[in-house]
């Protein structure tokens, strides 16, 4: 089975962790038979845009062709418009980047099926491939299209209507988005809910070269792009709540995004700076070895589509603290494989950390519930053996 995947969202010299969730996927559907070539489109950025700031510098330097662990990735250049100007037209403008090239890929590699990851616009590229190909088309929905896109205007909502009706089948990745799927879109029968998972032979129990020690210090890690909605505010806020009764805490921060000064700022305000550590982007490899040494895992999202680091953290053994009512909450029973806290609540948060780290013997026995739940039932490879059963049925279908 050939299989065509359209994913902005994927490793590359500009960011190796962006869009990992798409590679293990695609890693693990090569790994049971399937043949993948991947077109990743990358925002134009001729000169001056390559001078608006380091971000369109490093679109401009992403190659045109590499490979990522035997995975061959194409990077062609779409007009895109930074903060998201017409973004409704995203993904005509990403089908005329890619047309060509897709031609060029289908003379030697004839696909059997096309995959794109997002609705807009790759699933509306991947729309008007299927109208030029007459290859059936899946799309997987990650969060991004029924949470932030869906409410720009009417017009992302049409062409995400498009893409609905075309699409023959729409993957969610969590029961949350199902329900906003069927409730503004109908299309029932299309609907499939299909978790993200893990790779368990990437997980790192290593502790070399890490800058905090663990024996010494109480540690709450998260892990996300620093933006509001994550709830890194909410966790500095409780933590200045726990210090007095737990002052060996330390709070890791991993990530990067437009909310960091803030963050830091808030941190020093709320007389942290001795027990929050901020830094910055790392390495998958790396970020294992952090979740690996880490008591308590703490995200308190309030807009998350699933979040596959939740599963990693839960992967080693680690309790965690989630919303509810998001993603997550899929796998997470609240009181057996993690704590379920009410979005944006200060007060909700400090009680489940405080928990957590009052009670230790508990902590250590809902983390282990949490990696055998995790490891048994939400791996990449059996992602990939429930992704096949769907190529399977859409290509019967055709």
């Amino acid at each position: 089975m050939k299989i065509l995947v359209i994913s902005h969202m994927y490793p590359s010299t500009f960011n190796e962790v962006a869009g990992i969730f798409v590679h293990e996927q695609v890693n693990a559907l090569v790994k049971q038979g399937c043949e993948v070539k991947v077109i990743s489109p990358v925002p134009w950025a001729p000169f001056p845009i390559n001078r608006m700031s380091a971000k369109w510098k490093a679109y401009s330097q992403i190659p045109f062709q590499s490979s990522w662990e035997g995975i061959e990735v194409y990077y062609p250049r779409y007009l895109a418009f930074p903060r998201a100007v017409l973004f409704a037209s995203s993904g005509q403008w990403m089908y005329r980047g890619i047309a060509r090239l897709a031609d060029r890929i289908h003379q030697g590699f004839p696909f059997d099926l096309i995959h794109a990851h997002v609705a807009l616009p790759d699933g509306y590229a991947a729309m008007r491939l299927k109208e030029k190909y007459q290859k059936p088309v899946v799309v997987t929905i990650h969060g991004q299209d029924l949470q932030v896109t869906l409410h720009r205007n009417a017009r992302c909502k049409k062409a995400l209507m498009k893409v609905f009706a075309q699409a023959d089948r729409i993957i969610v990745v969590s029961t949350k988005l199902k329900r906003i799927a069927q409730a503004e879109f109908r299309h029932e029968e299309k609907v499939i809910v299909i978790n993200n998972g893990i790779d368990p032979e990437k997980l790192r129990s290593g502790v070399d070269s890490l800058t905090f020690s663990h024996s010494e210090r109480e540690t709450i890690l998260s892990v996300s792009n620093l933006v509001a909605s994550k709830g890194i505010d909410l966790n500095l806020i409780a933590i200045s709540k726990l210090i007095e009764k737990h002052p060996k805490l330390k709070y890791v921060v991993v990530g990067d995004g437009p909310e960091m000064k803030i963050l830091v700022e808030l941190a020093s305000n709320l007389g942290l700076t001795n027990h929050v550590e901020f830094l910055g982007r790392l390495s998958h490899e790396s970020v294992m070895k952090y979740v690996a040494v880490a008591d308590i895992f703490s995200l308190p999202s309030w807009r998350e589509g699933f979040g596959v680091v939740y599963l990693e953290a839960m992967a080693h053994g680690k309790p965690i603290i989630a919303c509810r009512g998001e993603g997550i909450a899929d796998v997470i029973e609240h009181g057996k494989t993690g704590l379920l806290v009410k979005p944006r609540d200060v007060d909700s948060l400090v009680e489940a950390l405080d928990f957590l780290l009052s009670y230790p013997e508990e902590a250590q026995a809902m983390g282990e519930q949490t990696r055998k739940l995790v490891l048994e039932n939400y791996t990449w490879e059996k992602n990939a053996e429930r992704m096949i059963e769907i190529y399977e049925e859409v290509l019967t279908e055709c």
